[in-house]
């Protein structure tokens, strides 16, 4: 009251005056301003004048000698008073200790203080009397002091802090004092006063920056939901203290406050349309979360895109927005090129969940962008490398197509089909044993498909063939039979039975197999399916590579050219390389008693497709060798006989390294056919991992660098881990003493582009690869990088 305000004026001047009081002088001295300050009404109905004679009050008190702060009483001041003084003087008093007052005594009045609940008084006091807090500087400072009380304590108690500042329990308890702030907050809107959430809002925003939105919110989030199911002023208040959260820790209150609620309706009540009045909050949840981040779960996906839904000022204004800027990163080239995996099935499943938003009107409205964005995004995922991005473009491109045709035929891609089908025509088979039975592929088209194709003639009675034998038709014993066979005969049984002896034949007959060597690898390379045949692709293949391996350079000369030349489809062009690598693998193991030893020693497999089954065996291979640096092992394992790829190597290498950018008409390695590029980088790879040893493979090695140094910036996944598989293979082929002596220039400019790749590549395998390759550079050639 006024009449006791002189009281309260004279006490404290009193007691600030004469700190050399002591004992019972002191003991009365205290309990005058005590009981004044009661008489006064309390911390709350104090001037300005008093609160500034107060403050002082307290830095003398805790300047004052012991004798002069009776125990008991004096702890009282500074839980009785103004909350904000007191909360400041004991922490200048825990930073600047004095003989008088130990550390420990103000630790033990900071932990009442927050016990008492004293918190939650200072931040009501703020928010009853923003004005008497202070000035912006002194509200910052007191901001400060709040949120960074557990690190500022355990610093200065040298980590022997109570628990109660332990940062797991500090901030649930200063989350409950909030929430009593709210409480008294509705309150007073319900009786028509006015006060402001702001300082609570830059609590909030705060103490989300630094990261501990789990402790803070698990206290707030439960609450709110359940104060604002039915309460209006409840979620207004909401909305106001979300709304007031400066821009700059906008961010992480919204990521909190989405990560954590357990559904969009939650999130629609607890944030309102914060997203369409705050730009900060309007960029984090239509542009970052969704565009430029992609490690969030798929319930928070939901959370977002569903609380953007739920309303339909949101829905227009943000719903429609974001659905249109991830399909124009869905169905851009670029972005499906240069984006990691991961991301590009982030955006897929945010494009699914804001799909399953849309209403009919919507679709209306934009059936022909979705349309448009439709074909123009499942093309560029169709022309992936990647088996997993073709797969989600189907899955999505569907997806859109059943949303706007709900009436009419709907685009339906048979996923499995189609993904065994580009498997089987793109993947490069595992080095099989000569003497395995060959195994069929499981049939491309779904049983109940292939019944749908069949014309139904159960009513036709079925010829009695019972008593008939099979005739079978004596296959060629002579090389130029066979050609005459596959080449002029309209006897298909005859044809048949020359392209499954054909291998057979050419392995028993190498000198009548060298006459014509050149003109049956032709013929091989061109021979299309006359009939029915189990395992036709593998039956030739297996021809190709007997034919190669019996007469090797003249007809590996004549394979690398045909790999150039016009007229070629991509499979004939992608059958070259396979039919050159097997071959390689077969020349370069040695031979004993007259067959060739197929199970001895490890087996090169080429990286088929990325992430396939088929590439664990090399890879494996090649990464025991880079960690463990052994570069002679190929020595020990060719001990047993010669290696017949020695005097061979570089007319299978050269030729298919020299002319990568030279485009042709309907071929352009370095354009759109990346993939064949891909498995072109793969193909050298693998031979030069079998050159080791050879006469060649310090020239095979020096081109190989200058090949890799020429496309190491590619865009496309595979051919990168193509290129960094060159690196591994030529590491472990060539010997150490060459690359220092001839490509030492060479040798520096691939350790700074691994560095680079180590650093900034989004795919993890391209990484982890440099990393290896970088560790097994040879030691004296150059310094390693620090971080290695």
């Amino acid at each position: 009251s006024a009449m006791a305000a002189p009281e309260l004026e004279r006490a404290l001047r009193e007691a600030a005056a004469g700190p050399e009081r002591a004992g019972e002088a002191a003991a009365v001295a205290l309990g005058a301003v005590r009981a004044a300050l009661a008489a006064a009404g309390g911390a709350a109905a104090l001037s300005e004048r008093e609160r500034a004679l107060f403050g002082a009050f307290l830095r003398s008190l805790a300047r004052a000698p012991r004798a002069a702060r009776p125990e008991g009483v004096w702890q009282r001041c500074f839980l009785e008073g103004l909350p904000a003084p007191a909360l400041c003087v004991l922490l200048e008093a825990l930073g600047c200790p004095r003989p008088s007052l130990h550390p420990k005594e103000v630790a033990e009045v900071l932990e009442q203080f927050l016990q008492e609940g004293r918190m939650s008084a200072l931040l009501w006091e703020v928010c009853q009397q923003p004005a008497q807090a202070g000035s912006p500087e002194l509200q910052e400072a007191l901001l400060n002091r709040i949120v960074c009380l557990p690190d500022y304590v355990s610093n200065k108690l040298e980590g022997k802090n109570p628990p109660v500042f332990f940062p797991q329990n500090y901030f649930p308890l200063l989350g409950g004092a909030i929430i009593q702030v709210l409480q008294k907050i509705s309150d007073s809107l319900r009786g028509g006063l006015d006060c402001s959430i702001s300082f609570v809002s830059h609590v909030l925003g705060k103490v989300c920056i630094h990261g501990r939105q789990k402790e803070i919110l698990g206290i707030l989030l439960p609450r709110l939901m359940d104060l604002t199911k039915s309460d209006c002023i409840w979620q207004r208040i909401c909305w106001r203290l979300v709304e007031c959260v400066p821009d700059r820790w906008m961010e992480a209150v919204v990521l909190g406050f989405v990560q954590r609620a357990p559904g969009a309706d939650v999130l629609s009540r607890v944030l309102g349309n914060l997203v369409v009045k705050n730009k900060k909050a309007q960029f984090v949840v239509t542009q970052k979360v969704l565009l430029l981040q992609y490690g969030h779960t798929t319930a928070v996906l939901q959370n977002l895109l569903g609380y953007l839904a739920l309303d339909s000022l949101r829905r227009a204004f943000s719903l429609l927005q974001v659905l249109q800027e991830l399909l124009e990163t869905w169905s851009s080239s670029s972005a499906v090129k240069h984006s990691p995996p991961e991301q590009q099935q982030y955006i897929s499943k945010a494009i699914l969940i804001c799909l399953s938003h849309l209403k009919k009107t919507e679709i209306e409205s934009c059936r022909q962008e979705l349309l448009t964005s439709m074909m123009e995004g499942v093309k560029c995922h169709l022309d992936s490398s990647l088996p997993q991005i073709r797969r989600l473009g189907m899955i999505v491109a569907e997806s859109i197509s059943a949303k706007i045709n709900t009436d009419g035929p709907v685009l339906k891609f048979q996923v499995k089909v189609i993904m065994k089908f580009m498997s089987a025509d793109a993947a490069l088979p595992l080095v099989s044993e000569s003497n395995d039975k060959s195994h069929t592929a499981a049939p491309v088209m779904p049983d109940e498909e292939l019944d749908t194709e069949l014309d139904s003639d159960d009513d036709l009675i079925p010829y009695d063939m019972s008593e008939d034998k099979e005739v079978k038709i004596k296959a060629p014993v002579y090389i130029r039979d066979c050609i005459e066979a596959l080449t002029g005969s309209e006897d298909m049984d005859k044809w048949e039975a020359t392209i499954k002896a054909l291998e057979s034949l050419v392995r028993k007959n190498p000198e009548a197999t060298r006459e014509v060597s050149v003109e049956l690898a032709k013929i091989l390379l061109h021979l299309e399916e006359k009939t029915c045949i189990e395992g036709f692709v593998e039956l030739r293949q297996r021809a190709q590579v007997a034919v190669l391996t019996t007469d090797p350079i003249p007809v590996a000369k004549y394979l690398t050219s045909q790999f150039y030349s016009l007229n070629y489809s991509l499979r004939q062009r992608m059958d070259i390389l396979d039919v050159l690598v097997l071959a390689a693998q077969e020349l370069s193991y040695p031979k004993s008693h007259g067959k060739t030893k197929h199970s001895g020693g490890p087996k090169p497999c080429i990286q088929l497709l990325p992430g396939s089954d088929s590439s664990k065996d090399w890879r494996r291979i090649v990464d025991e060798r880079i960690k463990s640096k052994t570069r002679r092992f190929s020595q020990m394992e060719l001990a047993s006989g010669a290696n017949e790829f020695n005097s061979v190597a570089g007319h299978f290498f050269f030729p298919l390294i020299q002319h990568f950018d030279r485009p042709l008409t309907t071929f352009d390695l370095l354009g759109e056919d990346h993939f064949v590029l891909g498995r072109l980088v793969h193909t050298l790879a693998v031979l030069m991992y079998l050159a080791v040893n050879t006469v060649a493979v310090a020239a095979m090695g020096k081109a190989l660098l200058e090949f890799v140094w020429a496309l190491r910036f590619h865009t496309d996944l595979y051919v990168r881990q193509g290129l960094l598989s060159c690196i591994s293979s030529l590491l472990i082929s060539v010997p150490a003493e060459r690359l220092l002596e001839d490509m030492t220039e060479e040798l520096l400019e691939t350790q700074s582009w691994l560095g680079d790749v180590v650093e900034k590549d989004p795919d993890g395998d391209c990484r982890r690869l440099a990393l290896q390759n970088l560790r097994a550079l040879p030691s004296s050639a150059h310094p390693h990088p620090s971080y290695l």
